[in-house]
């Protein structure tokens, strides 16, 4: 069998490649340490913190939601994402605060972000999502649920203030 030499660079070309791509692939698995999402080995990482969707609304910390004061301009938002509204729906914040956010729902998967930013998170029943965020300007930020929900769907929303 004769194979054409365009044939035989088209071929190696090809391969070359395929080989490129694996090694590629290769380095980003295993050197760079990249994973799949799911259960993993947390030990360097935050822990992942569950809670039962049912009562999650009277488990410490999401019975008591909103801002609670962890330092100088810094604080923790316990916010709960339920049918069409996330509680709390306002939260007032100086400018330059940092704010943890800490987020579950306790029906069907939500969205969480607020447009502007670097914030968007799923938010899924029975886990609690965080993300730390800096609002270095004054104005109204809305949440938003860009996770189709149900029918009013488009109505979920909540503001932060930053004053």
């Amino acid at each position: 069998m004769h194979i054409h030499r365009y044939e035989k660079i088209w071929l190696s070309f090809g391969i070359a490649m395929l080989v490129v791509f694996l090694v590629v692939l290769g380095v980003g698995a295993f050197a760079l340490g990249a994973q799949t999402p799911g259960d993993h080995d947390h030990s360097q990482h935050q822990s992942r913190q569950t809670v039962d969707p049912e009562t999650v609304d009277q488990t410490a910390p999401f019975n008591d939601l909103g801002l609670k004061k962890i330092g100088e301009n810094e604080y923790d938002a316990y916010m709960l994402a339920f049918a069409f509204g996330y509680g709390p729906d306002k939260m007032e914040v100086p400018q330059g605060a940092t704010v943890h956010f800490h987020i579950t729902s306790k029906d069907v998967v939500h969205g969480f972000q607020i447009p502007g930013t670097n914030v968007n998170m799923m938010v899924v029943p029975g886990e609690v999502n965080h993300l730390t965020y800096t609002f270095t300007k004054k104005g109204e930020f809305l949440i938003l649920c860009n996770e189709y929900c149900g029918a009013a769907h488009e109505m979920m929303q909540a503001v932060i203030i930053v004053k």
